[in-house]
C-alpha cells in the first residue's frame, strides 16, 4: 500500500511564518488542518491555566529567595 503524498511540507510553514514576521507581527503558533490549509496564529499566546500544583510551587521559589 502506498503512502499518500503530504497536504504541507515544512518548507510551507517556514515560508508562511517568515511572511507573517516580514509584516512585523507577533506569531503565537500555527494550525496546521487535515487538508493542508495553514493557518498562522497572531497575538499574544494564551495563559495555560495555572493547577494548584504550579501556584504552589511558584510560591515556594518566591519564598526561597
Amino acid at each position: 500500500m502506498a503512502r499518500t503524498p503530504a497536504a504541507f511540507r515544512q518548507a510551507d510553514v517556514v515560508r508562511a511564518v517568515k511572511a507573517v514576521r516580514a509584516a512585523q507581527i507577533a506569531v503565537s503558533g500555527v494550525e496546521i488542518t487535515p487538508d493542508g490549509t495553514i493557518r498562522v496564529l497572531t497575538g499574544t499566546a494564551p495563559e495555560a491555566p495555572s493547577s494548584p500544583f504550579d501556584d504552589w510551587k511558584q510560591k515556594r521559589h518566591a519564598n526561597a529567595s
